[in-house]
């Protein structure tokens, strides 16, 4: 694996400790750093690590270009066997506690070692790191200003390994079902404390391959859905507005785009399906594995769909 390209910025290697354990991770920190900078954090997928994320998505190229952060946690073979994320685990599914903690304790130390803007703090992920990522979002909605997922799974579609196969192949292993994540939101938040919300839910951006027969393409609908009844069903915000294009890559894939808009405008969920396409990055480097070149440029529009976000309120 080649170390991703970079133009002068430095690709450092940490190690994050806490009392209940840690995580190695690699820190992109561009030449120019742009001051209070926003922060990335990106979770691979299974049997990747930083390296190959980083090469495939080509994330650290926009950070050269828009002077922010990219943070990129490593699983371990220990945790498992396909250094996969635990998305599926009860025990890495809530707040202060596994796998979540970790993250978010690495993306606090990022924050605090280089002056991050805390109110740009932003999550994504591939496949199971999506499935963590969306988790992220629903249990550290105050430290999260944003999450992209891209061939992921929903919040608690799974509880083990065989609800977690039976989810991944379009299934509702878990308590998720389409009936289920509407159900989810008229229960007690996950985001809550003490029958308090810890903050206003988070924007989401989704991507999936509608060919994808490793995580099925509905998982990709549930996430947008679960996002959209989140935004909705908060205080007496009406319902998001939605509106759908079609265009295509220059010779490459077509896609249909669709935006969630709040009473204001705003762009709350936007969701991305990229016709023809199977389990991959979009718009991804073929240096780094599971992508697909042919596809609409993935990175490029979450980074957009992120910076763009209203920085109201602080982490």
């Amino acid at each position: 694996m080649d170390e991703p390209k970079t133009t002068g910025g430095t690709f450092e290697t940490h190690e994050f400790l806490q009392p209940a354990g840690g995580r190695a991770y690699k820190l992109y920190v561009p030449a120019r750093l742009a001051a209070a900078p926003p922060l990335l954090v990106m979770l691979h997928g299974c049997t990747q690590c930083a390296d190959d994320f980083a090469a495939g998505t080509q994330m650290n190229r926009l950070a050269d270009e828009h002077g922010f952060l990219v943070a990129y946690p490593e699983q371990t073979a220990k945790a498992n066997p396909s250094k996969c994320w635990n998305w599926f685990k009860a025990q890495d599914q809530v707040r202060d506690a596994g796998e979540p903690a970790l993250i978010a304790g690495i993306a606090r130390e990022v924050a605090a070692r280089h002056g991050v803007d805390t109110r740009r703090i932003f999550v994504a992920g591939l496949s199971a790191g999506a499935a963590m990522a969306v988790i992220l979002g629903e249990t550290y909605p105050e430290l999260f200003a944003g999450v992209g997922a891209h061939s992921g799974l929903p919040y608690r579609s799974a509880h083990d390994i065989p609800s977690a196969m039976a989810a991944m192949k379009g299934g509702r292993g878990g308590s998720n079902g389409s009936n289920g994540v509407r159900a989810m939101v008229s229960k007690p938040s996950p985001h809550a404390d003490h029958g308090k919300r810890l903050a206003q839910p988070v924007p989401t951006i989704v991507f999936h391959g509608d060919r994808d027969h490793t995580v099925q393409l509905s998982n990709g609908i549930e996430i947008a859905q679960q996002a959209r009844n989140v935004h909705s069903g908060v205080g007496s915000s009406a319902a998001l507005r939605a509106s759908t294009e079609r265009g295509a890559r220059a010779g490459g894939r077509s896609y249909s785009r669709t935006v969630h808009t709040d009473a204001a405008g705003q762009v709350r969920v936007e969701s991305w399906t990229v016709h023809g396409a199977g389990h991959a990055w979009a718009g991804g480097s073929q240096s780094g594995s599971y992508t697909d070149a042919r596809g609409p440029d993935a990175s490029a529009e979450m980074l957009r769909f992120f910076l763009s976000l209203p920085r109201a309120g602080s982490a």
